[in-house]
């Protein structure tokens, strides 16, 4: 796994995240963002499977159980974390 912090400011941090064989990812305190680049795969959120491909954008609450899983071995993403510990309220 490659992870590349290309920038940071304030509470946000945006990471080139290029996981290769198996995702070992924990939960995280902030929102989170993945912006695939290349690729395809699924991401797997508290139980729940979404299969994505490039030019998706996902998104992870704050605190929930992640991971990849099913990638192919060219995975290429943004990885962006910001806001506050415990993740934004959600809007009405």
């Amino acid at each position: 796994m490659w992870d590349t912090e290309a920038f940071a400011q304030g509470s946000m941090s945006v990471v080139l995240f290029t996981p290769r064989g198996k995702d070992y990812q924990s939960s995280h305190e902030q929102d989170e963002l993945y912006i695939v680049l290349k690729g395809s795969g699924v991401l797997f959120v508290e139980g729940t499977r979404h299969p994505f491909v490039a030019g998706d954008v996902l998104f992870v609450p704050a605190n929930k159980v992640h991971r990849f899983e099913e990638f192919s071995q060219d995975l290429v993403t943004w990885a962006m974390f910001w806001g506050p510990q415990g993740g934004e309220a959600e809007r009405p």
